[in-house]
């Protein structure tokens, strides 16, 4: 069993749930950026849900099946065609050999995945299939695929439900303007209250530098920074520090002007204070933010990042039980 990828698409590469347990050491977790869609992806064609398979940034590529396989498609609103019909993402699909998978551009949203029964058959490294582009590791020869690259596929596990599909009220909508829940923190000692008042209430827009090791912000106040002695190694930049850990969905911003919100690929640590963290809840929404989006900041308490924690844990385990009859 096996794919031919014909066109790569923007960025498209194997990944999987990430290699967690190595942060510590510098490795990032890496895997699906949308975990939701990723998962939902592969219950559809009968896979575990950490399964291997495909995300796709912006534009997606165009596959040609070299066996019968069922396939599914989920994430970011994109028309899909088979052999140049339309067909519908969030179901489960039956493709023929010498069927081609193509994709027209994404109207809402920023990755779809692609998912096909048995899940993709790349080596394990570090436990896991998923993709580190910085560091060359994982998925395929540990980059972005290529037209001509053959994928083969693992042998399917389980029983598929033909016309499985994922009901519209259990997907995430996709919103002209995002809202983030954050929780302040960390460094945030070092603006000025007023300050970091106008960080939360402006309108910001993603920029044109968002990928998977971060997304950066514009278009929102500078922020000012209490006055200090800088410590040894700091520098005179406000915004500096010597040294610290990083969590995934960090809020760093150098030189107080542009946020950068730190993703799977992100290291984990540096010399930029953060003012505070991203919900795990909303890590999936950042995945779907296309440049120019807008986007508020809106503060939480840990009681609330930790009640929408188990809201997106049950919706998981709806979708479980949905799938699984």
């Amino acid at each position: 069993m096996a794919i031919e990828i014909l066109k790569p698409g923007l960025a498209t590469t194997v990944q999987d749930m990430g290699r967690p347990g190595y942060y510590h050491l510098g490795i990032p977790i890496s895997g699906a950026m949308d975990r939701f869609s990723a998962r939902a992806a592969n219950l559809l064609v009968g896979n575990d849900p950490g399964s291997a398979l495909l995300e796709a940034t912006l534009l997606g590529p165009e596959i040609r099946f070299l066996h019968d396989t069922a396939f599914a498609v989920t994430g970011a609103e994109v028309p899909l065609l088979l052999n140049g019909e339309a067909c519908p993402a969030w179901q489960t699909l039956q493709a023929h050999a010498g069927d081609v998978l193509s994709f027209q551009f994404m109207r809402m949203g920023a990755r779809a995945y692609i998912a096909f029964a048995g899940g993709i058959d790349v080596p394990l490294v570090m436990n896991s299939r998923s993709t580190y582009l910085a560091g060359r590791m994982g998925g395929y020869k540990g980059r972005s695929l290529k037209d001509g690259d053959v994928l083969s596929l693992l042998p399917r596990e389980r029983q598929i439900v033909a016309g499985a599909e994922i009901p519209p009220l259990m997907r995430r909508p996709m919103e002209r303007k995002a809202r983030l829940r954050v929780i302040i923190g960390l460094y945030s000692f070092r603006v000025m209250p007023d300050s970091l008042v106008r960080f939360m209430t402006d309108t910001w827009q993603v920029g044109t530098e968002a990928d998977r090791t971060g997304y950066r912000f514009k278009k929102g106040a500078p922020l000012e920074f209490v006055p200090r002695d800088p410590p040894f190694g700091a520098g005179s930049n406000p915004s500096n520090i010597v040294d610290s850990c990083y969590p995934y969905g960090s809020i760093q911003v150098p030189s107080g002007k542009e946020p950068i919100i730190l993703h799977r690929d992100a290291v984990s640590a540096g010399g930029y204070f953060t003012l505070g963290t991203i919900i795990s809840a909303d890590m999936d929404l950042i995945a779907q933010l296309q440049p120019h989006q807008k986007v508020c900041f809106l503060p939480v308490s840990m009681d609330d990042a930790l009640i929408a924690r188990q809201k997106e844990q049950q919706r998981l385990n709806d979708l479980q039980h949905i799938l699984s009859g």
